[in-house]
């Protein structure tokens, strides 16, 4: 669902759509919570989208997308969509039974409709590991010459997509549930490598696809699950509906350099969107939406979790730590940890460039291995950070040693700098540390909202 020219899909839908049916009313199932965490998984994240009828869905596990397009990113959204994304209730909200709405609407000549990104961008199965991701969803209830246009998804890009919108295949997009033009077909699909041609064969990418088991894709809801195994060699990634798998990919398909593009980063963001038209389902029914295409039916998502298989959530280390550990008086950059929980990553202003650790709020962390204190002891503690958070909200940035709920061996409290790229250093007088240690860099505040950006520390004295 993202970049430059793409979605001109071949793969063995060559498709008559069908003549004109009358419009159903959609048929809502009973609200289903989170399914328990099976034996030998634990839950990594997860939604329910439980809230008032009308409400949007939390800021704190949500990202609500608006426009035409990602500041300085390609125009409309990459895919060639009509749409304009808002966080109208109107396009986006949960109707009170535990679901998640999103509904394209038509006004005059102009679509609207919805796109939401989790906040979370580090989804990524430990080595060793599988993660699991996984949607109950029911796709809009509409069919035929009146659904042409309509295209749902729900979909992972790569985290370092955010803030550079040009890096797409190579990042990685997994499209766990597509569908387009009302067909009664789910769609899985793979985008990696260059664009065009490539080892995903770009723009097209590397997709299955099949109908819905039982009922339509349409008229019930649906199970759509993703799983990224790295408890295989070579690791595999595979796409199942209602439990039944129907596509998968081999690490053995790729040259190395390919893969660890894909999987090398962070980890992935996930995504529910519905856009009109575009290069998906015009490829499969021309130019659309059409006047017949209707208005107003929308996508119900259920829930959305992550597990991994074993025991604890964090996801695999981004970065391990060189030969005899990190000089805890080098400047140590904010997104080389080996361990988070709660924060992604963005390009940085700052001098010197690169990323830095952005959407911090209360009870996120960073974790960094093998910080070589040596046998003098350090004092201070110095971060360079930056704020865009309203007014009245601050927090504080805390050291701790060894464990993220140790006990603070100093902190220093950050409210607005300016900006969330107005970037300043503040000192911070710590407990006396020597040797080599696990560092925690947690974030403490008495509200939800985020409150700071970090970009590197270090430590003296």
């Amino acid at each position: 669902m993202s970049n430059p020219p793409r979605r001109k899909r071949s793969l063995g839908w060559i498709s008559v759509i069908a003549a004109a049916l009358v419009p159903t009313l959609i048929a809502i199932a009973a609200h289903a919570s989170v399914p328990s965490t099976p034996s030998g998984w634990s839950l990594v994240w997860s939604d329910d989208f439980n809230g008032g009828a009308g409400s949007l869905p939390s800021s704190a596990n949500w990202i609500v997308d608006t426009g035409h397009a990602y500041p300085g990113g390609p125009a409309n959204w990459g895919t060639g969509e009509v749409q304009r994304y808002t966080d109208s209730p109107a396009n986006l909200s949960l109707d009170g039974g535990g679901n998640l709405r999103i509904t394209p609407i038509k006004s005059g000549s102009e679509w609207t409709s919805a796109r939401v990104e989790t906040r979370r961008a580090d989804f990524k199965p430990a080595a060793g590991r599988v993660l699991r991701i996984e949607s109950r969803l029911q796709m809009p209830n509409v069919t035929g010459s009146a659904a042409l246009g309509y295209w749902p998804a729900f979909w992972a890009l790569g985290a370092p997509y955010r803030g550079n919108y040009w890096n797409w295949p190579g990042i990685g997009e997994f499209d766990i549930m597509e569908n387009v033009n009302g067909l009664n077909s789910v769609w899985g699909v793979l985008h990696c490598g260059v664009n065009p041609g490539g080892p995903c064969n770009e723009t097209t990418g590397l997709g299955a696809s099949r109908a819905c088991p039982g009922s339509s894709c349409q008229s019930a809801f649906h199970t759509y699950r993703f799983e990224w195994d790295r408890a295989v060699t070579p690791n595999q990634l595979r796409w199942y509906v209602d439990g039944q798998q129907f596509h998968s990919v081999s690490q053995s398909q790729f040259d190395s350099g390919t893969w660890n593009a894909m999987t090398g980063h962070q980890g992935y963001f996930l995504l529910l969107n519905v856009a009109m038209g575009g290069a998906f389902p015009n490829a499969l029914a021309g130019s659309t939406p059409t006047s017949a295409t209707v208005s107003g039916r929308p996508m119900l998502v259920d829930y959305v979790a992550v597990w991994q298989s074993g025991s604890g959530s964090t996801p695999s280390p981004t970065v391990t730590p060189p030969p005899g550990g990190v000089d805890a008086r080098s400047t140590i950059q904010a997104e080389r940890y080996q361990a988070q929980s709660g924060t992604s990553l963005e390009t940085t202003t700052d001098s010197g460039g690169g990323q830095n650790v952005a959407q911090i709020g209360n009870g996120d962390w960073l974790r960094f291995d093998g910080v070589n204190f040596g046998s003098t002891a350090a004092t201070q503690f110095n971060a360079r950070v930056a704020s865009g958070a309203a007014g009245g909200v601050s927090g504080l940035v805390q050291v701790r040693l060894g464990s993220p709920t140790a006990t603070p061996i100093g902190d220093f409290a950050v409210g607005n700098t300016g900006g969330w790229q107005s970037w300043r250093t503040v000192p911070a007088n710590i407990s006396g540390v020597t040797g080599t240690q696990t560092v925690y860099i947690t974030f403490s505040s008495g509200q939800p909202a985020d409150f700071v950006n970090l970009n590197w520390f270090s430590f003296g004295g």
